[in-house]
C-alpha cells in the first residue's frame, strides 16, 4: 500500500511538472538555480573571510556589493557577456556574504548552532516555496507583487518612525513581517522568472540575483530572530 502511494505521488508530481514546465523553461530554471547556488557558495566564502580575520567587513564591503549590482543593471545581457556578468554576480555574492560576516560573528558568540539552524531553515523555506511556485497554476502568485511591495513600503515608513520611539514590539513585528514578506517574494519571483522566460528573457544572471535577494533576506531575519530567542532563554536561565 505504501509503495503504491509513493509511486502515485511521484507520478502525480512528474505529471504536474510536465504540465507546468516546458523543456526550455526547465533548462532555464536549471541554469538559474545553478547560478543561485554558486552565488550562495560565494557568499559563504565572503563570510568566512571575515570570520577568519583575513579581511574584516566594513562599509567598503557594502559599497562594493552595491557597485557590482549597479554594474549588472547597466550591463544588460547581450548573449556574449555571460562570463563577465557571472563574475559580477559572484562578486556581489562574495561581498554580500562578507558584509553579513559582522552579524554572523555576533551570532557565533551567542550560540554557533543558530547559524546551522538558520541555514537549514532558509534552505527548507526556499526549496518548498520555490517548488510550490513552479508547480502551481501559471501566474497564480503574481498578484502578490503589489501586496509585497506595499508591505515593504509600509515597513520602511514604520521603521523610520520607530527611530524616535524605539519600540521593541515594532522591531520584533518588523522582523516577523519581513520574514513573511521575503517568503512571499520567493513565490512571486519564481513565477515572475518563469513568465519572463516565456516572454523571451533568458537572462539567468538577473533572475538568480532576484532569488538571491530572497535567500539572503530570509537567512538574515532567521539569524536575528533565533539569536533573540536564544538570548531570552539565556536571560531566563540566569534569573531562575
Amino acid at each position: 500500500m505504501a509503495t503504491s502511494f509513493t509511486n502515485f505521488s511521484y507520478e502525480r508530481f512528474m505529471r504536474n511538472m510536465g504540465q507546468n514546465i516546458e523543456p526550455s523553461l526547465r533548462y532555464h530554471l536549471s541554469k538559474v538555480y545553478a547560478c543561485l547556488s554558486a552565488t550562495c557558495v560565494a557568499a559563504a566564502v565572503g563570510s568566512a573571510i571575515h570570520i577568519q580575520g583575513i579581511w574584516h567587513a566594513n562599509l567598503l564591503s557594502a559599497l562594493i556589493a552595491m557597485g557590482l549590482v549597479l554594474g549588472l543593471v547597466f550591463t544588460p545581457d547581450n548573449g556574449k557577456n555571460f562570463n563577465m556578468r557571472l563574475g559580477m554576480l559572484l562578486g556581489f555574492g562574495t561581498f554580500t556574504g562578507h558584509a553579513l560576516g559582522l552579524l554572523l560573528e555576533q551570532v557565533l558568540i551567542i550560540n554557533p548552532a543558530i547559524v546551522v539552524t538558520a541555514l537549514i531553515g532558509t534552505a527548507t523555506i526556499f526549496t518548498c516555496l520555490s517548488a510550490a511556485s513552479v508547480l502551481a497554476k501559471r501566474g497564480s502568485y503574481l498578484f502578490l507583487g503589489g501586496i509585497l511591495m506595499s508591505t515593504l513600503t509600509a515597513m520602511a515608513l514604520i521603521n523610520i518612525g520607530n527611530l524616535m520611539f524605539r519600540s521593541y514590539f515594532i522591531h520584533d513585528l518588523n522582523l516577523y513581517v519581513g520574514l513573511a514578506v521575503m517568503a512571499g517574494f520567493v513565490l512571486f519571483d519564481t513565477q515572475m522568472i518563469m513568465e519572463k522566460h516565456r516572454m523571451g528573457s533568458n537572462d539567468c544572471i538577473s533572475h538568480s540575483l532576484d532569488l538571491f535577494y530572497d535567500v539572503i533576506g530570509i537567512f538574515r531575519r532567521l539569524l536575528v530572530l533565533l539569536s533573540q530567542k536564544e538570548q531570552n532563554n539565556q536571560r531566563k536561565k540566569r534569573n531562575d
